[in-house]
């Protein structure tokens, strides 16, 4: 056998597209949020109407472009691509849970989860609410932790009817801290938890990468959180139905769990496996 001098054929296999970068087929789902490379547009997904996907920037604003390659995930080229009908099976709840068929809400328990915070409550709403129908769970706002304590008294907590409750910035030394320790010690702290999040306010537990940045803004000690925020990202804060409107951009782009940070979804599991654990 003759050895091959000239090698194998240089036409062969995939010539045209050698030493370009690879681009991996990405389904274009909502809330993902892409670059368009030429324009360097970055939002999240809103839609998709025949070949066309509709990407929102963290501003609000929405533009179109054609579905296929010329887009960036983290830095990596990828191809949106159409999403494909899920296939049918168990379907599950925005919380991952898997979702019983055609069951309807429990009748209520005794037992109670208290959200501080109308943001909280809805939001915990919003991701948790099939399951907690499903169980029976009536989530009910609190205004403020220093009502909490009359609360408690008044709803005198069981065995059978616990309490469980949902703060804002629950770290060492703050005023959440000592009440929740202060009820921890109560007559009934053993049918009572309390816990909390890390972040200044529940807007944080949304992923930054869902409104298409890449971490929170910083906002100085002098101003409010959530109108530094706003101040940030350029939308209005000049009154309250400002911050309303921008919690609802904002909310808009959790659809599940996965749009969380873990911290966040920890304590609210915590909290419903505490009021639903069998007497």
């Amino acid at each position: 056998m003759s050895e091959d001098r000239y090698g194998t054929d240089v036409l062969a296999g995939d010539w045209k597209n050698r030493g370009r970068p690879t681009h991996t087929k990405v389904e274009a789902e909502t809330g993902l949020v892409v670059e368009d490379a030429g324009s360097g547009w970055c939002g999240a997904v809103v839609g998709v109407e025949g070949q066309t996907v509709e990407l929102e920037d963290y501003a609000g604003a929405v533009r179109a472009f054609p579905l296929g390659r010329g887009f960036m995930i983290d830095g990596r080229p990828v191809e949106l691509v159409k999403a494909r009908p899920r296939a049918t099976g168990p379907s599950r709840t925005a919380s991952g849970s898997f979702a019983a068929p055609d069951q309807r809400a429990r009748v209520a328990r005794q037992s109670r989860i208290f959200v501080e915070g109308r943001h909280d409550a809805e939001l915990v709403e919003k991701v948790w609410g099939d399951d907690l129908r499903a169980e029976g769970v009536v989530v009910e706002y609190l205004g403020g932790i220093d009502d909490l304590d009359s609360i408690i008294r008044d709803a005198a907590p069981t065995r059978t009817a616990r309490i469980g409750v949902l703060v804002d910035h629950l770290v060492s030394g703050s005023k959440e801290s000592r009440i929740a320790e202060q009820v921890a010690r109560s007559p009934h702290g053993a049918n009572v938890l309390i816990v909390g999040h890390p972040y200044i306010d529940i807007w944080q537990s949304v992923l930054p990468e869902r409104l298409g940045i890449s971490a929170w803004p910083t906002v100085p000690r002098s101003m409010e959180w959530k109108h530094g925020i706003c101040e940030a990202f350029g939308w209005p804060h000049e009154d309250q139905a400002d911050i309303a409107r921008a919690w609802k951009r904002i909310l808009s782009r959790v659809s599940r769990y996965t749009d969380l940070e873990p911290a966040l979804l920890g304590r609210v599991e915590q909290l419903i496996d505490f009021v639903t654990e069998p007497s």
